[in-house]
């Protein structure tokens, strides 16, 4: 049984000589350390608002200019308040220097604010750069020193609005190859009558919104893609990352959630304090960060209608899921964060705990896993009051959510497809209630010490995830690390006080509800199909000899295999970020471009059909440039087409193009801290990448992540009910056709 903990501050009684009142001196120095470990989290806080506030300048250039400003006018002896303050060389000295301090700041932001807004450099030859560029590299003169995460906000430009003209052009040729001759005419019309008629019209509202909000897109995209969906986010928006593929640290549950929790601790501190490196494109063009505020303590809270994102500015526990019971873990004690072993204490108390699930409990979580309606009704009825709104409030407030899984994952050389498989399905829906699917991500530990990641989509994508991913996988094995029988290293804490059990009082009518949607859930769950499968014939490094992008090659290879595969072409939606601007999020880049299907059918000798993949590969970088600087289709469309119903106005183009399927939806899950992994001395330390759920029920979903020079990790999903899908028979097609493209530039003969 888990040790019930209660600290108590002070203690009475009332005698015949008075009241006494004994004090608790352990429970007051903790609410001492408990309130100096808040305020300094404030000043830090307070801080990095003024450091992050007069970027690119700093304090230290205040007092330079000032005192700059203050000895000149004592040799020029002038009077910077022009006779308006008596003490006019230290005051008004102090006041003028000040504002030629704002405004040095001011000239500084804006000048980089427009260096930025050129993206000249994305169409610079690899290898070769232009005076133009080599002139636009002085922004780093403009830059600052030392940049925090948040540094750049506000020196990002905005998104651009791209024109109605330049939109509808785009795309006509995005869907030319997809429709017979009579399609396309009729698709040509409603393009011409929407661009003449109602596209202006619709297209000054959003000119006007993006003059006022930081994004046009953003929280459009983020309340009608996502927190207005009714349907389950389970499968169908929420996705996962995996652990190594090779390596195994240890095969103890407790000591692996020991170390990893440890880790998203740290990286939570840092992220507190804005202690995290922006990333930055080519180590110049800063990417923004607006979406990592909402990383921990975040909680996607059901609603009728919509849901809205529950955020907490500070937590100090963790809920913990094991065999149908919750607990709370203090992540902090005697003023500090828990170390390894002692997180691995409490982990190891959770799984001791032999205590029944109340009634009810067990299966809660399936709560999240089925439709929205029902669970914002249930938790509005039987979880807004008493003990229950306690616990819920316990599991929603958390830093972030972790399950004890009772199920062995793992990569088996000897079982590769059946074992890999297994393991993304249980990362994606487990058994749909062991996983608190609302929360911003859920850290999953199972019984032999493999772990994994499954994360709610709304609030942030997925490089977010994976950038708090990379910094847990390199500090886990090797920062940190292990004794040699397996244990967190360090010892346990005597005094520690155990995790506290979550309490229940959950009526039939509630069970009830949360039994229809297990039962949603695990249909759902049930019918999703995973492959995934580690290409190691070939990474990046002999892409590279073919001089072509290697995202555009595997992308070009996916329209192969899914041509092969289906005998036909498809609507596919490949995700591009636009991070470049303030608040930016993602963008389509509609990888089925005419010069793809032009190449995949061909049937003519290498050298023509070489030449047809060169320009498939060119056209596919150019569409991801466009939609990396804000010129994408998808987005904007999106946006004329909110306006339009707020406006009242019906669209027959709007309404057609929004709703066409996307049956192949890909997405390359990007490496970014690629100096946390040497993997030329350390090949073993690979991650599998992650993966997401189908988004069409006849297609396919596809993640992929490059790793290193040699390898390539793929993960297909599509549905069972679907008899023209095959995740297996997709996935033997992607290698043939990475093989097959290879083959065209007959490598070995050059070599020869």
């Amino acid at each position: 049984m888990a040790e019930a903990h209660q600290a108590v501050a002070f203690q009475f009684t009332v005698t015949p000589d008075g009241i006494d009142l004994q004090l608790c001196h352990e429970a007051l120095r903790q609410i001492y350390l408990s309130g100096l470990h808040s305020w300094k989290k404030r000043f830090i806080r307070f801080k990095n608002g003024v450091m992050t506030g007069v970027y690119p300048g700093s304090p230290a250039g205040f007092m330079v200019v000032v005192v700059s400003y203050m000895s000149y006018n004592k040799y020029k002896q002038l009077d910077p308040s022009l006779g308006l303050i008596a003490n006019q060389r230290i005051v008004g000295g102090v006041l003028v220097g000040t504002g030629l301090w704002v405004t040095i700041i001011m000239i500084m932001r804006n000048v980089l604010k427009s260096l930025l807004s050129w993206h000249g450099w994305m169409h610079a030859r690899h290898g070769s750069v232009s005076w133009s560029t080599r002139l636009w590299m002085v922004m780093k003169v403009f830059s600052g020193r030392k940049p925090m995460l948040y540094s750049f906000q506000n020196s990002l430009p905005r998104l651009p609005v791209p024109s109605v003209k330049d939109t509808c052009r785009r795309y006509l040729e995005s869907v030319r190859a997809l429709m017979d001759d009579e399609q396309y005419e009729r698709m040509k019309g409603l393009t011409k009558d929407f661009e003449k008629n109602l596209g202006p019209k619709l297209q000054w509202y959003l000119k006007l919104k993006s003059w006022w909000a930081s994004n046009y897109v953003s929280d459009w995209w983020e309340e009608y893609i996502y927190l207005r969906g009714r349907g389950p986010i389970m499968v169908n928006s929420n996705y996962y990352a995996m652990d190594f593929l090779y390596v195994f640290p240890t095969s103890i549950q407790a000591a692996r959630a020991g170390n990893a929790i440890h880790a998203i601790m740290l990286y939570r501190r840092k992220l507190d304090r804005a202690q995290i490196k922006p990333l930055m494109l080519l180590h110049t063009i800063p990417m923004c960060s607006a979406q990592y505020e909402r990383m921990f303590n975040t909680s996607r809270v059901p609603g009728v209608d919509t849901d809205i994102l529950q955020h907490m500015n500070e937590s100090k526990h963790i809920a913990v899921f094991h065999k149908g019971r919750f607990f709370k873990v203090w992540m902090f004690y005697d003023g500090r964060l828990l170390l390894p072993r002692e997180i691995e204490q409490q982990m190891e108390r959770i799984l001791a705990d032999k205590s029944e699930p109340l009634p009810g409990e067990e299966n809660l979580a399936a709560l999240t896993a089925g439709d929205r309606t029902p669970w914002a009704r249930a938790r509005e009825t039987y979880f807004s009051r008493g003990k229950n709104k306690q616990s819920l409030d316990a599991i929603e407030k958390a830093a972030f959510f972790v399950t004890l899984d009772d199920t062995e994952q793992r990569f088996e050389p000897d079982n590769p497809v059946k074992s890999l498989d297994s393991y993304a399905k249980s990362l994606l829906h487990g058994k749909c209630y062991d996983r608190w699917f609302d929360k911003s991500f859920n850290l999953i530990v199972f019984k032999n010490g493999t772990m994994g990641l499954n994360a709610e989509h709304s609030w942030a994508d997925a490089p977010i995830i994976g950038h708090l991913w990379e910094h847990v996988l390199s500090m886990d094995p090797v920062k940190l690390g292990y004794t040699e029988d397996g244990h967190c290293c360090g010892e346990p804490h005597p005094n520690l006080p155990g995790p506290q059990r979550l309490q229940w009082d959950i009526p039939a009518e509630c069970q009830d509800t949360i039994q229809s949607s297990l039962t949603l859930a695990r249909t759902l769950a049930d019918d999703v199909d995973c492959h995934i499968f580690p290409f190691d014939d070939f990474g990046k490094g002999l892409i590279k000899k073919c001089r072509t992008s290697p995202d555009a090659f595997i992308q070009i290879a996916l329209q192969l295999a899914h041509y092969r595969d289906k005998g036909k072409f498809c609507l596919t939606y490949e995700a591009s970020m636009t991070r470049l601007f303030r608040e930016g999020r993602t963008e389509t880049v509609r990888s089925c471009t005419m010069e793809t299907c032009a190449f995949v059918p061909a049937t003519h000798l290498t050298p023509p059909r070489l030449k047809l993949l060169k320009m498939a590969a060119e056209k596919h970088q150019n569409m991801y440039r466009l939609a990396m600087t804000g010129q994408g289709i998808d987005r904007h469309l999106f946006c004329l087409y909110v306006v339009s119903k707020y406006l009242g106005e019906d669209s027959p183009f709007l309404k057609e193009v929004l709703s066409e399927p996307w049956r192949l939806s890909t997405s390359q899950t990007p490496l970014q801290q690629v100096e946390l992994f040497d993997l030329v001395r350390h090949p073993e330390y690979v991650s599998s990448g992650g993966g997401f759920g189908p988004v069409a029920d006849d297609g396919y979903g596809v993640s992929y992540i490059i790793v290193g020079e040699n390898l390539i990790n793929f993960h297909i999903s599509s549905k069972h009910s679907s008899p023209e899908t095959d995740s297996h028979r997709f996935g033997a097609n992607i290698k043939q056709a990475m093989l097959d493209i290879l083959d065209l530039f007959q490598l070995e003969k050059k070599a020869m």
